[in-house]
């Protein structure tokens, strides 16, 4: 198939046209070797050695991902979202500086101050959404590194990813962004200047919540790039193919489930901020949130599947509305087609910067009528327990 002649959207939904080559089956097959024939000369002149590096059905996904992204080097599969993510820290050096943003995926955030931390790795984290305040974090020649999240788990901060690649790069850093929540639906950070993209692809690049995977894309093959995939294929956190065919098979319908999540997450925001029960409601796609000019000119097709809102009785009212919801699942997790609701607080724990009266929502498929009176109803019974 000539990719360069369709749309991204066309060549998600046909899987990059890839045709079985034995049954002209529509659906590729999943492979499954482990292991592949030499040639006769010793060699392997299909370039397939030992499945831990090597999986047909793993580059068939990675390709998908690496044109959605407009990735020049490439995609590179995980076996989670933190594996992904973690290898490209694994990529530095003993020493080596790095800023990261101060609201992002708790995880992670703790993961940096333990592991990365006792490995060497020196971490300041800032808001980064403050141009101003990571360029004074920046350090010349130091920093080798700078992550930022955008929009940020779950205040959905925005970053400007044009501007953070700018200090980025004056520094010798390298930008990498974590877009699990925009998707290259809504945002491609490499089109943007970022050097490196993750993706959590259990979230929606999968959509069904049944796959646990990451990815990591690149704008170039350069050393630093060549050091993660040597992370990856010496620790061995690789997907496995059956995973990787449940991703490929939840990027094919990607755009047609963020349109709808996209759109019915804007009508949630607009409906709930005039709730009485509502203090705030936290979303890039309102024009009063923080960051919205930069949301709009760095994100299209909308402005994501993701919002938050604090309630006006504080933590016991945002716990008991949790409780009270019928067609919500109390759940960790987003991006499925079911919609999720969660008191973040309380998952983070001490030192958390999430409000204590703050209510994640990750906005499903349904009916949006429907999604509204499930809060509604919820809202209410929660300021009366």
């Amino acid at each position: 198939m000539n990719a360069a002649k369709w749309t991204k959207r066309s060549l998600a939904a046909q899987a990059m046209g890839k045709i079985d080559s034995t049954t002209k089956g529509v659906v590729p097959p999943i492979h499954i070797s482990t292991t592949y024939i030499r040639d006769e000369d010793n060699g392997y002149s299909t370039g397939f050695i030992y499945g831990r590096p090597d999986n047909e059905t793993v580059h068939e996904a990675q390709a998908v991902l690496a044109m959605l992204e407009e990735a020049k080097a490439g995609a590179l599969l995980f076996g989670s979202g933190m594996a992904a993510a973690t290898a490209v820290f694994q990529a530095l050096s003993p020493g080596d500086h790095v800023v990261a943003s101060k609201v992002m995926y708790w995880a992670l955030r703790a993961w940096l101050l333990t592991e990365a931390t006792r490995w060497g790795i020196k971490v300041d984290f800032v808001e980064t959404d403050d141009l101003a305040a990571l360029k004074t974090a920046v350090k010349p020649g130091a920093t080798k590194l700078v992550w930022i999240e955008t929009p940020s788990n779950p205040l959905w901060t925005i970053t400007d990813i044009a501007g953070a690649a700018e200090i980025a790069h004056a520094a010798g850093a390298k930008l990498a962004v974590d877009s699990t929540c925009a998707s290259p639906v809504h945002t491609r950070p490499l089109t943007l200047g970022a050097d490196i993209v993750m993706h959590a692809a259990t979230k929606v690049l999968n959509g069904h919540s049944d796959v646990v995977a990451g990815a990591l894309c690149a704008r170039e093959d350069d050393e630093f790039w060549n050091r993660v995939k040597t992370v990856r294929k010496g620790q061995g956190g690789i997907l496995g193919p059956f995973e990787a065919y449940l991703l490929m098979r939840g990027m094919r319908t990607l755009h047609v489930r963020q349109e709808r999540q996209s759109a019915s997450a804007m009508a949630l925001a607009t409906k709930l901020s005039a709730h009485p029960l509502v203090s705030r409601v936290l979303y890039p796609g309102l024009p009063q949130h923080p960051g919205h000019d930069i949301a709009a000119r760095q994100m299209e097709n909308g402005f994501g599947f993701m919002l938050s809102v604090q309630v006006t009785g504080g933590e016991a009212a945002a716990i008991a509305t949790a409780a009270h919801v019928e067609l919500y699942k109390r759940a960790t997790s987003l991006g499925g087609v079911e919609s999720l609701i969660e008191h973040r607080a309380s998952i983070e724990g001490a030192g958390s910067p999430c409000p204590t009266d703050l209510l994640r929502l990750s906005t499903g498929i349904e009916d949006i009528d429907d999604l509204y009176a499930d809060l509604d109803q919820a809202l209410k019974a929660g300021h009366r327990a």
